[in-house]
């Protein structure tokens, strides 16, 4: 008769959980999701921020590495939240090529806005060197908090 109550208890102990231990577990989610919520947004702009200013650091390298591959200067202009490289200088050609649209432009992603920080255009020589320093500023649209490409004399590109 002992090993029967044994199973018995156990089997009832086996059937899984309380609705109380469900709904705790429940309210407990709730208020991590709560607490987290604000960083995990802040950490998405940030990240958005920095693709951003990547992006921006990669088209403006491009135009770099078309001056050097087609031997001739190339001149890159922003304009809102896109990019434009011109082949034989400011006044040149519009560049239109892969990653371009049919207007030469190169769209940042996320509605990213661009401007001169110092400087208006950027000029790269044959060799790759940029004409003058230059420093672009990328902006977040809804947070309006920034992150620069700087363009060095030698035609280094990187972000800060």
């Amino acid at each position: 008769m002992v090993p029967e109550r044994v199973r018995a208890l156990d089997a009832r102990a086996a059937r899984g959980f309380t609705l109380a231990e469900l709904l705790a577990v429940i309210a407990m989610i709730g208020v991590l999701s709560v607490l987290a919520a604000p960083s995990l947004i802040s950490y998405w702009q940030v990240s958005t921020l920095q693709a951003g200013a990547e992006e921006l650091a990669a088209a403006v390298n491009r135009g770099r590495h078309l001056a050097i591959s087609r031997n001739t200067t190339v001149c890159a202009q922003v304009s809102g939240t896109a990019i434009t490289l011109r082949t034989g200088g400011c006044a040149g050609t519009v560049f239109t090529g892969i990653g371009t649209t049919a207007a030469g432009l190169i769209r940042l992603t996320g509605g990213m806005q661009v401007s001169f920080a110092s400087g208006a255009s950027i000029v790269f020589t044959n060799l790759g060197a940029a004409s003058t320093a230059a420093t672009l500023r990328v902006t977040h649209p809804a947070t309006g908090k920034t992150r620069d490409v700087v363009v060095s004399a030698a035609g280094q590109v990187r972000v800060q």
